[in-house]
């Protein structure tokens, strides 16, 4: 009951209605009192008193059918049925009609340890940034971060007090992109809490499931940001949702930039007629019909793995009984056994040993295995014989089972129509989502760069463009102030710093984690700053992972099994050594050759994060080999842990070569990949710093992984064997499953490689014909030796060599205008070898011997000096690095130019 005073006296009874509005003219607020006669009566409320009356404090405002919380100073609520609204710093206040708005008590969040701990790195980090630039991106993390509201409802107070929340069931699920078991799971769970994470190893259809998540929110009308701090990425959802005719839906925002190209060009809404479509119970039933036969989907594709890993063991011990002359039993077929009765009694007959066969044994054979006949059992050689020959019976028996389990899942599918059902729910889920956006009403109003995130207008642009596209950096400038969007997507979440991480949690309800924290990791800036929790360290954790630590148990976490990109023999090893044999490769291995190895000579051959000895190895193998795979236009990439290794790898790898290191070879594929390891045996490059940057499993894993149908591993002999670790199992990998001829040891040896201890021994002549006298160096010993060898041919009889000449006595020092500088490195310098005429002593070309100090600045330069002098006299120099090879042909090609 609503009881109003004017002026002192009660008017409740006399009055019909009353309404309470801002007056612009008096700047005041006024009440006017409606009579049963028509007439109307205006006092300004400050005159008036309206019961029940309540004020509230700081507080969030809400509106139906908005994203937008704003918070206000305080509220006034009058008669439950007007609230006046003062908003902080406003010059007055707003009257709203109570049914139209909500309020929420705001959290106490920005004032808790945590979120006081991103704000201390945010800040810290732009205290500490080394460039204008990245201050400046610093900097608008932190004005963001200040943006943030201080809402319950979001995903970044269920992270920041580590309570997930939990989802109501919706009505049915669509899955217009396909799916697969494990996809059908993570898009399931995404929508059982507010916050979930899918982890995505290389090649299972993280995209995919992502766009199917994004159908049924679309589905259900809701808003979502799909984003990532990678644009490719986020481009890749773009595409996809552009070719199944879906990209009306998407504003691609983000900086600056990007609006500005999105509003210049807005996607046009289709005119067209949706496509009769199926009703979601009718999508339902499919889907219910589908699921009873992904499981065969998925076992058939296993079955068919273990097939191969167990034909590739049998022959592997055919050729070892072939080449041990074993002499193993005839058929045991007439036992019986199963493969897990044969390991048994193999286990059996091993225990037994040279024992003779006792009453007990007889009895154990007997109920343990139905023999009933010892005696092939009883001696020596013929137990010996009996244990191979169930070795062999174990494998035989193990295929025969698995091709009849294989054929059996096959012949289900077949019965199930399952491709066909597969494709149909695709289609029809498709058409009803189309027909459901088509329904909806064109949103009016026309947007642009400068309007679209007004309070007024957002909704409305967020009706018309459900889907936003952005990275984490820009997502709070990329909506209006206050905006809580219904989800939020972060993709590749393994390589998401934290900060600015959270930015995304604080301007949605529900968050979903896409990413590998198996692949590489993001770099954080180490600052040293103690968080509230080791779970939300940011110099220790990405994004993803920090969710996993706060989240622990009550985080629904679905694995994507189904791996779709590569050769199962490339996955294999991936799978193995990384995923705990969790993936199933999809794609069948139809006996193709996708691994090689190629080990290079013996050698420290790495200089400065460079390793020339791998590129001449690979372009050997390049040059021998008829073409590029190349199967599928992708093309060939050559990846390499350190900057300096692909950049040497641009001036000698043919063209066609992606040439990137890995870190930025993450989310690509090749047809092809080649892998550089570069590191070698010297002790700089075997501390465990180097070592574990390189040998990282997460750098391997992203390394083996982009390769689509073959996979080349380049690397040093023995380099990484001593710690054992991720290269060494890959080296054994490859070997193990390799044919013979794709396992390439020393193709490319230099004259040089004697330098080492160790050296292959195709040049132990070589080592043998050196003398001491020519030089106290041994490179200059081999260089000197070749020289000979080359000058000794016939057309080179009137050349002769000389070592260790003055600089000054080759080239004029009066003839020429010299520098002082160079005059002065004249008199000091010389050269290493010095062709001349036989006949006149005329100094022809000078060849250097340069060595691992030729990399040092210092070194250099003199280099660089003594080139320039010799350029000035009309000289040529030949300089021969010890790193490099065709030492012999570089010498011939230098002095062909003065042969008869």
């Amino acid at each position: 009951m609503v009881s109003i005073q004017v002026g002192g006296e009660d008017k409740t009874a006399k009055i019909s209605d009353w309404t309470i509005y801002w007056n612009d003219k008096y700047e005041a607020l006024q009440l006017r009192c409606y009579y049963p006669s028509k007439k109307t009566y205006t006092r300004p409320l400050s005159d008036c008193s309206i019961s029940p009356t309540r004020e509230l404090g700081e507080m969030l405002l809400t509106k139906p059918n908005s994203t937008i919380v704003t918070p206000i100073a305080k509220a006034t609520i009058y008669g439950e049925r007007y609230a006046v609204i003062h908003y902080p710093d406003a010059d007055k206040p707003y009257v709203f009609k109570l049914d139209d708005i909500g309020f929420a008590a705001p959290t106490a969040m920005k004032d808790a340890p945590v979120f006081h701990y991103f704000a201390t790195v945010a800040n810290a980090r732009k205290d500490h940034a080394e460039s204008q630039a990245d201050r400046k991106i610093a900097a608008n993390v932190v004005r963001q971060l200040e943006k943030l509201p201080a809402s319950a409802d979001t995903a970044l107070q269920a992270y920041c007090t580590g309570r997930n929340g939990t989802l109501a069931p919706g009505q049915g699920l669509i899955y217009p992109f396909g799916l697969n078991e494990s996809q059908l799971v993570a898009v399931e769970q995404a929508f059982r809490a507010q916050v979930s994470v899918i982890e995505g190893p290389p090649g299972t259809g993280k995209t995919q499931t992502i766009l199917n998540i994004l159908a049924n929110i679309l589905l259900r009308g809701q808003t979502v940001a799909v984003l990532s701090n990678n644009n490719a990425a986020v481009e890749n959802v773009y595409e996809k949702l552009e070719k199944c005719g879906l990209g009306y839906l998407v504003a691609k925002l983000g900086n600056q930039d990007n609006r500005k190209d999105f509003f210049a060009d807005l996607p046009l809404w289709p005119t067209s007629e949706p496509e009769p479509a199926p009703t979601l119970d009718e999508i339902q039933a499919m889907l219910a019909r589908l699921k009873q036969h992904l499981h065969d989907h998925n076992r058939a594709a296993q079955l068919q793995v273990e097939l191969d890993e167990l034909a590739v063991e049998r022959r592997y011990l055919q050729q070892w009984q072939v080449d041990s002359d074993v002499q193993a039993a005839t058929s045991l077929d007439k036992y019986g056994l199963s493969p897990r009765k044969t390991a048994d009694l193999m286990a059996y007959l091993a225990h037994l040993g040279e024992q003779r066969i006792r009453l007990k044994d007889r009895i154990e054979l007997l109920f343990n295995f139905r023999i009933f006949r010892a005696k092939p059992f009883t001696q020596g050689d013929a137990r010996l014989a009996v244990f191979h020959a169930l070795q062999m019976h174990y494998y035989d028996k193990a295929l025969r089972d698995k091709e009849a389990e294989l054929q059996a899942c096959r012949e289900s599918l077949a019965r199930g129509h399952f491709m066909a059902l597969l494709d149909e729910l695709k289609k029809a889920s498709m058409r009803h989502l189309k027909q459901h956006l088509q329904r909806k009403v064109l949103p009016s109003g026309s947007f642009d760069a400068k309007t679209y995130q007004n309070q007024q207008q957002f909704d409305i642009f967020l009706q018309r463009f459900p889907i936003l596209g952005s990275s984490t950096h820009s997502i709070v400038n990329s909506i209006a102030s206050g905006a809580i969007l219904d989800y939020v997507i972060i993709d590749e979440a393994s390589q998401q710093d934290i900060v600015p991480g959270i930015l995304a949690l604080g301007c949605t309800k529900n968050l979903i984690v896409v990413g590998d924290n198996r692949q590489l990791a993001h770099i954080p800036v180490a600052l040293g700053l103690p968080a509230p929790a080791d779970a939300y360290d940011c110099e220790r954790y990405s994004l993803l992972d920090s969710c996993i630590s706060v989240f622990k148990e009550e985080l629904p976490r679905t694995l994507l099994k189904e791996h779709y990109r590569c050769h199962p023999r490339i996955i294999q090893f991936c799978n193995q050594q990384f995923y705990d044999n969790a993936l199933v490769p999809m794609i069948e291995d139809k006996g193709e050759a996708p691994l090689r190895l190629v080990v290079t000579a013996k050698g420290n051959h790495a200089r400065q994060n460079t390793n020339l000895r791998e590129l001449d190895s690979l372009l050997k193998l390049l040059d021998d080999e008829d073409a590029p795979v190349g199967l599928d236009g992708n093309g060939r990439g050559f990846i390499a842990p350190f900057r300096a290794q692909v950049n040497l790898s641009r001036t000698h790898l043919p063209a066609d070569f992606v040439k990137d290191t890995v870190h930025k070879f993450q989310g690509r594929e090749c047809d092809e990949i080649v892998f550089s390891t570069v590191l070698d045996k010297k002790r700089c490059n075997q501390e465990r710093k180097r070592l574990d940057f390189v040998d990282d499993p997460r750098m391997i894993n992203v390394a083996v992984s982009r390769a689509k149908h073959r996979f080349t591993l380049v690397t040093g002999d023995e380099v990484f064997t001593g710690n054992n670790g991720h290269i060494a199992a890959l080296m054994r990998y490859v070997a193990y499953y390799a044919q013979d001829e794709q396992i390439v040891r020393a193709p490319v040896v230099s004259a040089f490689d004697l330098l080492y201890r160790e050296y292959d021994q195709s040049l132990a002549r070589l080592n043998a014909r050196l003398r001491s006298e020519d030089s106290r160096y041994r490179s200059e010993q081999i260089a000197a030796q070749l020289l000979r060898e080359a000058l000794s041919d016939p057309s080179c009889q009137p050349l002769t060599c000389h070592g260790q000449i003055k600089l000054d006595q080759i080239v004029s020092p009066t003839n020429l205008v010299w520098t002082p500088r160079e005059r002065a490195f004249m008199a000091r310098a010389s050269c290493d070898f010095v062709i001349y005429f036989k006949v006149g002593k005329t100094p022809l070309g000078v060849i250097e011997v340069d060595g691992g100090s030729h990399d040092r600045p210092d070194q250099a330069a003199r280099d660089a000096l003594k080139n320039t002098i010799l350029a000035k006299s009309g000289i040529p120099i030949l300089r021969l690095r010890t790193t490099e090879s065709h030492i012999e042909q570089r010498i011939a090609d230098f002095i062909a130019q003065w042969a008869i």
